[in-house]
């Protein structure tokens, strides 16, 4: 019996698939940057200013192997996104992906992400590459109307409740916006220790019920409010600085960057970051994780960890039960 042209056409059609967001994966997602654009040209942080042009020239075939390292750990247990980096777009800090924008947790479905508006001006282009991302994967997009670096400014305690950093690249006026658009609660810290410019760099949720805290940064008031909302441990400004704070969880495990291997054994600095590593190490055997490290020395020239190379497309790590 011959079809009719209606039957054969409805089965020509594709079929509506329900259009999925990386949020809604049952195991981690995040969205990551090749090192294709990478440079150190622009001095847009102290950390770069502290060193002379020359010497933060970045090796890129080692910046390529080290990007990979983090990346083939990631991706064994987690989806990794790939953000493209347009043909000679000059974005010198487009790997650093935590800046790109924040997908908003709390909202089921975690489709909703807001694009940064950059502060640092070799960044400023960034934003499209953004929208252009987000909008082609599905996701609701806004561009905060007010300056705004993203993931690394905006930590996610639980439910509705975060972390928002603002006064050295970030507004305060962004969290309000927020709060009034997205029904979220938003604990405002100010930022003032020009080498610790964004919030990653001195608060770290470890898990859903403890957070890393440099409580000598913050007013009172405002850690007593973060202390409303999860338990606070302690970390001094001096692991602050060695990158304590920028960490990423992966299940149950920690991953920190630490270059200790190229340091002199008997210097200031390698004391520093053995202090800084033997920290971690203390706080996650009390938690019941394991910590990776990872040398990133290439993205330390241009004053970045590792927390700064990976945006959370879910926070799917902090399900995992520890003990």
């Amino acid at each position: 019996m011959a079809q009719s042209p209606l039957t054969a056409e409805r089965e020509d059609q594709p079929a509506v698939l329900e259009n999925l967001s990386p949020g809604t994966l049952n195991r981690p997602a995040f969205a990551m940057n090749l090192p294709l654009s990478f440079s150190t040209e622009q001095a847009n942080n102290p950390w770069m200013e502290d060193i002379c042009l020359e010497k933060r020239r970045v090796d890129r075939k080692l910046a390529m192997l080290q990007f990979l390292r983090v990346y083939r750990y990631l991706a064994s247990e987690a989806v990794v996104y790939l953000v493209p980096t347009p043909r000679n777009c000059g974005l010198q800090d487009l790997v650093f992906t935590a800046n790109l924008g924040v997908v908003l947790e709390h909202l089921s479905q975690r489709d909703v992400v807001v694009i940064s508006n950059f502060t640092s001006k070799p960044r400023l282009g960034e934003t499209e590459v953004g929208v252009d991302f987000f909008k082609a994967m599905g996701y609701a997009v806004f561009v905060a109307p007010f300056k705004f670096e993203g993931d690394a400014e905006l930590k996610h305690l639980h439910d509705n409740i975060y972390v928002g950093g603002y006064g050295t690249r970030s507004e305060r006026d962004t969290y309000d916006w927020m709060e009034r658009t997205f029904e979220m609660k938003v604990i405002k810290v100010r930022l003032t220790d020009p080498y610790l410019y964004h919030l990653d760099c001195s608060v770290f949720p470890i898990t859903r019920e403890s957070t890393l805290v440099c409580t000598e940064l913050f007013e009172e008031e405002e850690v007593a409010e973060i202390e409303s909302h999860t338990n606070i441990i302690d970390v001094s400004v001096d692991v602050c600085y060695s990158g304590i704070c920028n960490s990423l969880r992966l299940s149950n495990a920690l991953l920190n960057a630490s270059h200790i291997h190229d340091l002199k054994a008997g210097t200031e600095e390698y004391a520093q970051e053995l202090a800084k590593n033997r920290r971690i190490e203390d706080i996650a055997v009390n938690l019941a994780l394991d910590v990776t490290f990872f040398n990133l020395s290439e993205y330390l020239k241009g004053g970045a960890l590792l927390s700064c190379m990976v945006m959370h497309l879910n926070r799917n790590s902090y399900e995992w039960k520890l003990l």
